[in-house]
This record gives C-alpha cells, sequence and structure tokens, in this order.
C-alpha cells in the first residue's frame, strides 16, 4: 500500500509539473514566437486627415494706375482686405478659399511700365520689374483713356501673373475708396476665376473622392479627359506608314521635340517627371475601313468610327513594361496612296479643320495627307518630308488638354494672350499646380485612409517598420501640404503633396501586405489542434483526476470531523 501511494504521489507531481511548464513556460514562449509583429501607426492622426478640410489661401495685389484714384481715394491706401469663402462638398470633405486682396498705387517704374504702346509689351515691362510668387496675381487698374487695351477690351491677361484692368472715369469722381472696391470687386472675382482656382476646378480635382451631382457635366468631362495626377508620364509619338511602298516619309522628331514640346515639358518640371520617345511603324493600318465620298472626292472617317481606331493601333505600339507610369500616345497617320485624302469628320458631319482627334487618358491621332505632295506620274515611293510645324501645333494642344491645362473660355470683354513658345502661361501652371496639389492630397488620404482601415480590420497582417515609416511619412507630408495650400505657399504644396502620394501607395502597396501571406483562424486551428491536443489531453486528464481526488479527500475529512 505504501508503494502504490507514493507511485500515485509521485504521478501527480508529475502531472502537475509538466502542466506547470507549459502553463507557466511553455504557453507564453508559443505565444510570443507565433505573434503578428504590428508597429505602431498614427491612427488618430489618420482618422483626422479622414476628415478632409482643405484652405486655399491666394494673394492677390490691386494696384493704382495714375487717374483711377482721386488724391482723397489715395490717402487710404495700402490697405488689405481678406474675403472667406466656405463651400461644403460632402459629409467628409469641405473647402475654404480665403482671399487676401491688397491695395496700393504704382510706382514711378510701374508707372513707365503701364505706358508702353501694346498691352504684351506693358506685361513684359511689369514682369521684369518684379516676379511676382506662384500662386498670386497683381491686377493692375489703368483708366479709361489708356491704349493698352482695344474699345471692347475691358481686361487683358498676359502670359505671367498679371492684368490690366480697365475703369471708367465716372467711377472714381464723387466716390469713396469703399464704393470704389465694391464696384472693382466683381470684376477682379471674374479675373480670379480665369487666372487663380475655381470651385469647379478643384471638385474635379477631388472626383476620385466625392461624386459630382448630375448638372456638373462640364467637370466630370473636364476631370475623365485629363491624365490623373502621377509622378511620372511616358509621352510616345509614333509615326504610322501603312505603305511604304507608296512614301518614304521622313520626319525630325527630335528637333520638334526640342524646339515645341521640351520648353512645356521644362514649365511643367514641378507637376511631374517626363520622359520621350519615338517610333516609326510600317504597315501599320488604322483597322477601320474609311467611306469614300463622291461629292468631296475624299475618303471621310465619322465621329462614330472613330472609337474602333484605337484598339488595332494600340497593338502595334508595344508599351513600357519597366515603367509604371501612364503612357501619352501620340501618332500621326499618313494615309497609303489609295485611300488619299482622308478627313476626319465631326458629329457634325463637318470636317474638323485640324484633321485629328484625342482620346480621354490615352492620346491623339493625327491624319497627315500628302497626295498633294506628288503629281499622278510620281515614281514611288515619294519622298515626303513632313511639316513639323504644323503637326506639332496639334500636339501641343491635345497634350494641354490631356495633362489637365483648362483653357476655359473667359468672359465677354476679356482678351486673353497668347502662351508664347512655352505652351503654357505661369498663371495656367498655378491653375493646373492647384488642382494637382488638391488632387494628390485628397488621393493620399483615401489610400492612407483604407490601408488603415484594412489593417485594422485584418488583425494577423504584419506591419513592418519600413510600412510603419512610409506611412508616418504620408501624414506628415499631407499635414505640411494641408497647412502650406493654407499658407499660399503653392510650390511647397505641391512638393509635400507628390512626397504624400507616393509614400502612401509605396505603403498600400508593399509585397509584405499580400492577403496571401496570411491565413484565417480556423485554418490556424486546423494546423495547431493535430499539435497540441496529444500533448493537452493527458494533461488536462492527469489535473482532472488530481482535482477529483482532492475533493474526495476534502470530504472524507469532512466527515471524519462531523
Amino acid at each position: 500500500m505504501a508503494t502504490t501511494e507514493v507511485e500515485r504521489r509521485r504521478g501527480q507531481l508529475a502531472a502537475l509539473s509538466i502542466a506547470a511548464v507549459v502553463i507557466i513556460i511553455g504557453v507564453p514562449l508559443w505565444w510570443r514566437t507565433t505573434e503578428t509583429y504590428r508597429a505602431w501607426l498614427p491612427v488618430s492622426q489618420i482618422t483626422e486627415l479622414a476628415k478632409l478640410q482643405l484652405q486655399l489661401s491666394a494673394d492677390v495685389e490691386v494696384v493704382f494706375a495714375r487717374g483711377t484714384v482721386t488724391p482723397e481715394q489715395q490717402k487710404k491706401v495700402p490697405l488689405t482686405q481678406t474675403r472667406d469663402e466656405e463651400r461644403a462638398v460632402d459629409e467628409d470633405t469641405s473647402l475654404r478659399y480665403r482671399y487676401e486682396t491688397k491695395y496700393r498705387t504704382a510706382t514711378i517704374m510701374e508707372e513707365d511700365a503701364l505706358n508702353q504702346p501694346t498691352a504684351a509689351e506693358a506685361d513684359l515691362s511689369l514682369h521684369m520689374l518684379s516676379e511676382s510668387p506662384c500662386g498670386s496675381l497683381v491686377v493692375y487698374v489703368i483708366p479709361e483713356t489708356s491704349l493698352l487695351l482695344p474699345e471692347d477690351v475691358n481686361v487683358y491677361i498676359g502670359q505671367r501673373r498679371t492684368a490690366l484692368l480697365r475703369i471708367g472715369t465716372q467711377m472714381r469722381v464723387g466716390k469713396t475708396l469703399e464704393q470704389l472696391q465694391a464696384h472693382l470687386e466683381p470684376r477682379i472675382n471674374q479675373v480670379l476665376q480665369v487666372m487663380s482656382f475655381s470651385h469647379a476646378d478643384i471638385t474635379a480635382a477631388l472626383s476620385d473622392r466625392v461624386r459630382f451631382s448630375p448638372g456638373n457635366k462640364e467637370g466630370i468631362a473636364d476631370s475623365m479627359r485629363a491624365f490623373k495626377s502621377s509622378p511620372g508620364y511616358e509621352i510616345t509619338f509614333s509615326l504610322l506608314n501603312p505603305d511604304p511602298k507608296s512614301h518614304r516619309l521622313h520626319w525630325d522628331i527630335e528637333g520638334a521635340v526640342q524646339m515645341y514640346i521640351q520648353p512645356l515639358l521644362a514649365k511643367l518640371s514641378p507637376v511631374a517627371n517626363f520622359s520621350i520617345d519615338s517610333q516609326t511603324l510600317n504597315y501599320a493600318m488604322l483597322g477601320v475601313n474609311p467611306r469614300f465620298d463622291n461629292s468631296r472626292g475624299a475618303y471621310i472617317l465619322n465621329a462614330d468610327s472613330l472609337a474602333h481606331v484605337i484598339n488595332p493601333v494600340e497593338a502595334r505600339l508595344g508599351s513600357n513594361a519597366a515603367s509604371s507610369n501612364p503612357v501619352l500616345n501620340f501618332l500621326l497617320y499618313v494615309p497609303d496612296a489609295h485611300h488619299s485624302p482622308l478627313h476626319i469628320h465631326d458629329h457634325k458631319k463637318q470636317e474638323v479643320p485640324s484633321n485629328a482627334f484625342h482620346s480621354p487618358r490615352w492620346g491623339g491621332i493625327m491624319v497627315y495627307n500628302v497626295n498633294g505632295f506628288y503629281g499622278t506620274e510620281a515614281e514611288f515611293p515619294a519622298d515626303i518630308n513632313i511639316n513639323m510645324s504644323k503637326v506639332m501645333g496639334v500636339f501641343l494642344a491635345q497634350l494641354r488638354l490631356l495633362l489637365g491645362v483648362q483653357s476655359s473660355s473667359p468672359p465677354p470683354g476679356f482678351l486673353v494672350a497668347p502662351c508664347g513658345s512655352t505652351g503654357i502661361a505661369d498663371w495656367e501652371l498655378d491653375r493646373l499646380m492647384w488642382s494637382r496639389s488638391v488632387e494628390n492630397v485628397a488621393t493620399a488620404t483615401t489610400t492612407i485612409t483604407s490601408l488603415a482601415q484594412l489593417l485594422d480590420q485584418i488583425g494577423n497582417i504584419v506591419i513592418n517598420d519600413n510600412i510603419a515609416e512610409q506611412v508616418s511619412s504620408a501624414v506628415s507630408s499631407l499635414q505640411l501640404a494641408v497647412a502650406e495650400l493654407e499658407a499660399g505657399n503653392l510650390g511647397f504644396a505641391l512638393q509635400y503633396s507628390k512626397e504624400a502620394i507616393l509614400a502612401s501607395e509605396k505603403a498600400f502597396f508593399d509585397p509584405s501586405l499580400l492577403h496571401l501571406l496570411y491565413f484565417p483562424d480556423d485554418q490556424k486551428f486546423a494546423i495547431y489542434i493535430p499539435l497540441f491536443l496529444p500533448m493537452c489531453v493527458p494533461i488536462l486528464l492527469s489535473l482532472l483526476k488530481i482535482g477529483s481526488e482532492a475533493r474526495q479527500k476534502r470530504r472524507e475529512k469532512q466527515a471524519k470531523k462531523d
């Protein structure tokens, strides 16, 4: 009996020891070695950014030239006024526009610049005196007697950040400065709508975040035409020669790019990086059979058939698999001798003057007829030198549209100067930078918020330190971009917004976050139960037996006492 009691006692101690080792050492060790590492994320800051509240601030300077204010009015300048405009886009997005307007009189050097023979020369002279900061505007109020503007023009918008506004003589005589400002405010607001950001542009930039109202068709069309904001773009120029036996084509694409395209891309360098390549494709057909019009003696491509041109041609273009940047395709198609001349007609059955069309977020195609370059008795293949000035003029206009440079029609009485050799005016660049900054902030905010929600819902996804660093960097850049927009520092706001979108996308598309790397809980139980169940069952049964025996002894002792 004594030996049996000792063995039983030893078995109980062994079971308790094993259970203690499993509970005290085994379970914590297993938990520690199998737990999911999740680095800290600034969740509270991400939640604050989800409620996007943007303030865009623009500095406007109104300069009164000689003869526009009376001596009594002149005593009250310079002065500064601030005007705020609140716009609620939806429950999670609100916009505030702040215009800080400074009024002053023109300096002697500015008066000399305003005495130039033409408005364009005055604009250049004023630009040489002082260059306005990015995102700001200067409006020069000139008297009615000034010869800078034609009679039917009241506002001239130059190539820089300067506008000339003509005011009638009757508005300054007998009027206080406050009345003069009240008269000028609607005109200045019209100038701001043309040269600076507008509510339609900003809401179009928020298209990925905000649903458009059904009545905002123009904003929908503009946002769908242009490419989405990207750190870089690939531009490809392709010459399509369907019949090399008929035409031997020569085009100086390198020289044309340097002359017409590079000045625009250099001006757009703060917005994105650009790379350009070119190619010549022989025996490349449009994939659509044009219809011959006997009345015109030419082949016709109707507007309805243009949508079927892109896919067959795109298969021949190839793609740059090494780059993830969007590609802008510009195709110059020279019809073969049997289908010349070839003209594009619009929906009204009218001939398109440029003989070209563009496809939203894809590129443009121009048809270049060469049948007039040679006679009926010419020897084939005929050597054709392509007029690159004509071609690049069309491609440059299409490039502006696809990059989001809006060319809205100005109000009556406005005269807008041509954009010049750079292909884009300074104020057009500012408008694009405002839109791109807001679009980058909205996209990065949506990306980082979606990532935070994903990581919160799937608790077993590993959050590495590099992902946490990218998320923190994106949040910090977003906060800086919003602050710079509020301060009116457009250049810094765009730069920080670009950094935010790069960091947010790098974190969101990190390979370690692939869902295939993680298992649901039921699969984990299916893996661990065969490992732990054979070991845990004997231990649990032993512990239950020891507990049962302890209760039995307690009852026996209680019975003896009774």
